[in-house]
């Protein structure tokens, strides 16, 4: 705060703090909430009866939907692919039909990008 009595030279100018980006404070994993429970809840044991393993990957899903990392973690599981577990609240499953649709997507832009540049 600026004194009436003081001169504007002898006011010290503080610069803003930068918040450092998520890429600089350390990889996403390392904020990873499920780093603190158990592996086994993400990652399915042999031989897993259909009832447990829903039960088990509903229990997953929702550690990771307070993760606030979920979105690196979903995205990480993607672009890998990762074929087990569940990854950014989306099991393995779930993750070949983002998949699936993304290629879609990207397939019809390509198609109308032609069409256009043909136009």
């Amino acid at each position: 705060m600026l004194l009436p009595h003081q001169p504007l030279q002898d006011t010290a100018v503080v610069p803003p703090q930068r918040v450092p980006s998520r890429e600089e404070a350390g990889p996403w994993h390392a904020e990873a909430v499920c780093r603190r429970d158990e592996a086994g809840l993400f990652f399915a044991p042999s031989k897993e009866p259909t009832a447990a393993r829903l039960a088990r990957e509903e229990a997953a899903k929702r550690v990771c939907a307070r993760c606030p990392v979920m979105i690196e973690c979903r995205e990480h599981a993607l672009m890998q692919p990762e074929p087990y577990g569940v990854w950014g609240g989306l099991t393995a499953a779930e993750r070949r039909v983002v998949l699936a649709r993304r290629r879609r997507r990207e397939t019809e832009l390509q198609r109308s990008a032609r069409m256009q540049a043909a136009g």
